[in-house]
């Protein structure tokens, strides 16, 4: 079986996104806590690709993106420091 590049990796970063929303318990948390938690050594080689994750589950309406407490456009990734948090909550 052959897999689409970066298709195991996509998954694990959703999943991750996802499982730190159910473990923070309605408290927001940065993308970088993401990979941080699931790779710790090397996390900053992936902050693009837990950024892209992280558009992909809010254009599903999955999650909730906030920047400075107002949700960021669905139409491109924010420059600048965002928070994740449930989807219908925003600080």
């Amino acid at each position: 079986m052959k897999f689409r590049k970066n298709y195991i990796e996509s998954n694990i970063l959703q999943l991750a996104i996802l499982e730190m929303l159910r473990m923070r318990n309605g408290k927001s948390f940065c993308p970088s806590e993401v990979v941080r938690w699931i790779y710790p050594c090397s996390w900053k080689y992936f902050m693009s690709d837990v950024q892209i994750e992280m558009m992909k589950l809010y254009r599903e309406d999955k999650i909730a993106v906030t920047q400075k407490g107002e949700l960021v456009s669905k139409d491109e990734i924010p420059s600048g420091p965002v928070r994740i948090s449930k989807a219908g909550e925003t600080l």
